[in-house]
């Protein structure tokens, strides 16, 4: 009798410890494949209301325009995104009309980091072969804007790794309306 309480109880001791064993893997693997999987943050410009509009004619095709974009930097990490300053370009044709800032700053985990900037952009610096007089008799300017951010994540105050994301984004201003008819990004 004696030597069956005996092998019962190394018997529960060996199961407690399998189950030990058991759980140390599995919160190994959930902390490896969960917390410590590095995500570019996602980097975009949001829905903006244009405040200032002017545009030319077919004839004599120009446009100016000033507006806030709302720059939205999504981090889905479990560790903060530091990021350095960084330009947010905003093209037509493939040739700048203006620029904006994005200063150095952080986005915290799992969190979105809103900023918005003062952007102003002007056609006086496209060239002559462009389409700009075109788009202005259908009402539509197709404006692009591009940008990068590259800063460090951090999880659990040691880990750091470098990420790099890239804002491309499509617009398409509606002349008639000076509104965002459509915003896409990539």
């Amino acid at each position: 009798m004696d030597e069956e309480a005996k092998r019962k109880k190394r018997m529960k001791w060996t199961i407690g410890i399998i189950a030990f064993v058991i759980l140390q893997v599995v919160q190994a693997l959930f902390f490896v494949l969960v917390i410590m999987k590095f995500k570019s943050p996602k980097f975009r410009v949001g829905e903006f209301d244009i405040q200032t509009l002017n545009v030319g004619t077919q004839a004599s095709p120009s446009f100016d325009m000033s507006f806030v974009a709302p720059i939205r930097v999504k981090n889905t990490n479990w560790g903060p995104f530091k990021y350095d300053a960084s330009t947010v370009s905003f093209t037509y044709g493939g040739a700048q009309v203006g620029q904006a800032i994005i200063p150095k700053s952080k986005a915290n985990f799992k969190s979105t980091k809103k900023i918005d900037l003062d952007v102003t952009l002007s056609s006086t610096n496209l060239p002559s072969t462009s389409n700009l007089g075109n788009e202005l008799s259908s009402g539509i300017i197709t404006l692009n804007s591009q940008g990068e951010l590259k800063g460090k994540v951090t999880v659990m105050f040691m880990f750091k790794k470098t990420k790099i994301s890239q804002m491309n984004c499509t617009l398409a201003i509606n002349t008639a309306t000076k509104a965002v008819q459509s915003l896409t990004c990539k």
